[in-house]
């Protein structure tokens, strides 16, 4: 055992030794601190947040696919709380909960196939309010008298229980190029 201590001794101190003969105080100092600076700034890099209670594969999508996004490319119209946050779907209402019997509609593009589409909008009316994933977009809305492209206004109005709790977006079509 005595004789790995002294060899590993040896061979420590030369290996230093050698490392003096070679490097400057001068150079030490700026490698540490570059060392210093660079782990002060690693943990502001930009790195993917979106996994943060998401699947493993929403996480790599972008927020233009995610439904759960307010970003996502069929919300382009949607004033409302996203069912996809509040146990439903894109195009379904949570359980306990019921479209709305009547709509407004969007156009949206949609970035995959550069294609616009007409998108209704159903408020889920029966329950209370989800209050999840609040999105407000009125990109292209019109004044409040025209209804059917108005989109705030409780469309729960027209079913029983007029209670709002979110909103699915449901494709009707694809948009005439004209």
């Amino acid at each position: 055992m005595n004789f790995f201590q002294n060899w590993l001794d040896r061979f420590a101190e030369r290996r230093v030794r050698s490392a003096a003969r070679l490097t400057s105080r001068r150079s030490a100092v700026a490698k540490i601190g570059t060392l210093m600076v660079g782990g002060a700034i690693l943990p502001m890099l930009p790195f993917d947040r979106s996994g943060v209670g998401g699947s493993a594969a929403q996480a790599a999508l972008p927020a233009a696919q995610d439904p759960t996004k307010c970003e996502y490319w069929r919300n382009c119209a949607l004033d409302g709380f996203l069912c996809t946050c509040c146990g439903g779907s894109v195009t379904a209402c949570p359980t306990g909960a019921d479209a709305s019997k009547v709509t407004w509609v969007g156009t949206c593009r949609n970035p995959k196939d550069g294609k616009d589409y007409l998108v209704s909008y159903n408020d889920c009316c029966g329950k209370s309010p989800c209050g999840r994933c609040m999105c407000n977009f009125n990109e292209r809305e019109r004044p409040g008298y025209k209804m059917g492209v108005h989109n705030d206004i409780n469309w729960c109005m027209g079913n029983t229980n007029t209670m709002y709790h979110c909103t699915v977006s449901v494709i009707v079509g694809v948009a005439d190029a004209a």
